[in-house]
């Protein structure tokens, strides 16, 4: 959904890191579109342990089993889209102001330019989306934008955009009404934006 004027190859970053970015890519893809048959079959291969994320991956991974292609694009227009509107509102202005386009995504449209980072023409929704979200935090990690991408700089990006709703957002998700197979997408994302607040909180 993003890309840059100025573009850095993606840096030498740890294991843990790499995980923390393929995290945030996968919530990217899964909330950005509705899933591909490809992306399905890939779920299917995800692993989990006893860790409310390796749960939910479990979960992800035994729904994308048995739901069908038509069938979760039809969950993610009703969730996400609707006739008017979807269940919900997947962006940052809307669930920290109540109306879309407002001073939230002025701010992120403020910081994206800052950090030399462009949203890609062809991409219709505000950039506040939480899957653009997602996706940009993607970036910082691995270093694929022009801008800093150290551990404040991501500090500073996830507090400014992602730490005051993301949570919140995820929540509403998991018990959406007509989610099933976004259900545990919602865990996934709830239980990730917990460990990120965490894990910045002692930096």
């Amino acid at each position: 959904m993003t890309n840059t004027a100025e573009v850095q190859c993606p840096r030498s970053i740890s294991e843990e890191d790499r995980a923390r970015a393929q995290i945030y890519q996968l919530l990217g893809v899964l909330l950005g579109d509705p899933p591909s048959k490809e992306l399905l079959r890939g779920l299917e291969s995800l692993q989990g342990d006893a860790t409310p994320l390796g749960s939910a991956s479990k979960n992800l991974a035994a729904l994308a089993e048995r739901t069908a292609l038509n069938d979760a694009e039809r969950e993610y227009n009703s969730l996400f889209v609707g006739l008017g509107r979807g269940e919900l509102l997947p962006y940052a202005s809307y669930y920290l102001t109540g109306f879309l386009n407002e001073k939230p995504l002025a701010d992120l449209r403020s910081d994206l330019m800052a950090r030399g980072i462009k949203a890609n023409a062809n991409v219709k929704e505000p950039e506040d989306h939480i899957g653009t979200l997602c996706e940009i935090m993607a970036g910082i990690i691995t270093g694929e934008f022009a801008c800093d991408s150290d551990l404040p700089s991501q500090k500073a990006f996830f507090d400014a955009h992602l730490a005051k709703w993301a949570a919140l957002f995820f929540t509403d998700l998991e018990k959406a009404q007509t989610a099933i197979f976004y259900t545990p997408v919602g865990t996934l994302g709830r239980a990730f934006m917990a460990v990120e607040a965490e894990g910045f909180a002692i930096q």
